[in-house]
């Protein structure tokens, strides 16, 4: 592997037999569940602690040092506040997220049930990230009497003025943003605050886990939202804003309002449905969140299933997959071929790119679909610098650390970096791309 520092064989997951096992008290959480289960992953480094840790639906909370080896906390707040159950008539916590206020974490969580808009968004706080955090009251309440759902919060604020907001909702009217009160978490506004993403009716107005983050390079704050509804068309895609209140375009200047996407085409896809030649096909990857990690690097969480080809129709358990982000020179990001298993950021000679590889593109289609891989090559010849993707024949150029890829009339550029293939249980070298059309690829070497 020569000058090459490439990840180490991550962790295995425990088999999905164990998902089987029931455990010995109602409510207990299996230490050894591995990251099986794990829905709506909000990620959070604690400066205090120093470790990081994902809080999901259910309440359930793991840590770790190293984003690899991950360590069940477990449940972190027993139910919702009084308030919020009598309002919604459940007890389900979904999806919930988490900020730090002076010495104070506060947890954002989800009360309802699936497939209605009375609903709560409460709050609850603790004086550790592990908790047990006290619910205190409701943030934000919806009916089925307005164009809203107080589900999927996530906080965020201003850097600019320091105000903080909230986002939320999924379906019906789509994704909104208010502002919080600083001092008491609680909404500083009344109603339901501005619409940031929304999706046609006939696409079933499915749009939801909205996700913000702010670049200080680039000067955008980034709108992460997840299209569909856990089906095999659920997706992750973005938009961005100079504004913390939108509006918010896509790599194309589409509005991620705009009640007009006929080809299904508006936000810059992040993530979808995949499959690679060797190994388990992946669907449904969604309600991701974002890591800016202290010492500069970039990281997308998510959840995702495996795809049942036997039984199209059965629901396959979450798990969670961690990706390393980079942006593009355009200020646009792009995550890594393969889930994190340790990998750095380091030149990689260009003798070692070359070569055969397998990629897929992560394009968009009606209905978004599983996307598989096709072969390519980078190459030198007799005629100079070669780029070779199934009958498509084009040029590249290798400089600081990235490829940039023409054919045609295309362009494209893409991060180079040492991955560890999960499908073939090797190191490889991978590269991470967008086109100039706003068409992210993956690619992965095969040899």
């Amino acid at each position: 592997m020569g000058k090459i520092q490439y990840p180490t064989e991550p962790p295995a997951q425990p088999p999905k037999s164990i998902l089987k096992r029931k455990p010995e008290n109602p409510g207990q959480i299996p230490k050894d569940l591995g990251l099986w289960l794990t829905h709506d992953p909000a990620i959070y480094q604690d400066e205090t602690t120093g470790y990081y840790y994902i809080y999901g639906t259910n309440a359930i909370c793991q840590k770790s040092k190293d984003l690899i080896h991950w360590e069940m906390v477990g449940k972190v707040i027993d139910e919702p506040p009084k308030d919020s159950q009598e309002w919604v008539g459940t007890n389900y916590i979904w999806a919930p997220d988490i900020v730090k206020v002076g010495n104070e974490y506060r947890l954002y969580g989800s009360n309802s049930s699936w497939g209605v808009r009375q609903s709560c968004i409460f709050l609850a706080v603790a004086d550790n990230p592990e908790g047990p955090f006290v619910p205190k009251q409701a943030v934000l309440k919806t009916s089925n009497s307005v164009n809203a759902n107080a589900i999927d919060a996530n906080i965020i604020t201003d850097v600019k003025t320091g105000e903080m907001y909230m986002l939320y909702g999924s379906f019906w009217g789509g994704c909104h943003i208010i502002k919080l009160d600083k001092e008491t978490g609680l909404a500083a506004e009344d109603g339901l605050g501005i619409c940031l993403a929304s999706r046609p009716s006939w696409l079933s107005t499915a749009v939801e886990g909205p996700y913000m983050i702010y670049n200080p390079d680039t000067d955008y704050y980034y709108l992460f939202v997840s299209y569909g509804s856990l089906k095999t068309d659920y997706q992750i895609r973005v938009g961005r804003s100079k504004h913390v209140t939108g509006p918010f375009v896509d790599h194309n200047g589409k509005e991620m309002t705009d009640p007009f996407d006929p080809g299904n085409t508006i936000g810059l896809m992040q993530m979808c449905g995949y499959s690679w030649n060797d190994g388990t096909a992946y669907m449904s990857p969604g309600h991701n969140s974002v890591l800016h990690d202290k010492d500069g690097s970039w990281y997308m969480v998510c959840h995702i299933r495996e795809k049942n080809y036997k039984d199209t129709n059965k629901m396959e358990p979450s798990t969670m997959q961690i990706r390393k982000m980079f942006w593009t020179r355009a200020g646009w990001p792009v995550v890594s071929p393969e889930p994190y298993a340790g990998e750095i950021d380091q030149e990689i000679p260009l003798e070692e790119v070359l070569g055969k590889y397998e990629r897929i593109n992560l394009a968009y289609s009606l209905p978004q679909g599983v996307q598989s891989a096709v072969p390519m090559k980078l190459d030198r010849g007799k005629y100079g610098d070669y780029y070779e993707c199934c009958s498509i024949q084009g040029q590249w150029e290798y400089k600081n650390g990235r490829f940039y890829i023409s054919y045609g009339p295309h362009k494209e550029e893409a991060f180079v970096t040492a991955v560890w293939d999960a499908e073939r249980n090797c190191p490889t070298i991978g590269l991470a791309g967008l086109s100039e059309e706003g068409v992210p690829f993956w690619a992965k070497k095969r040899e």
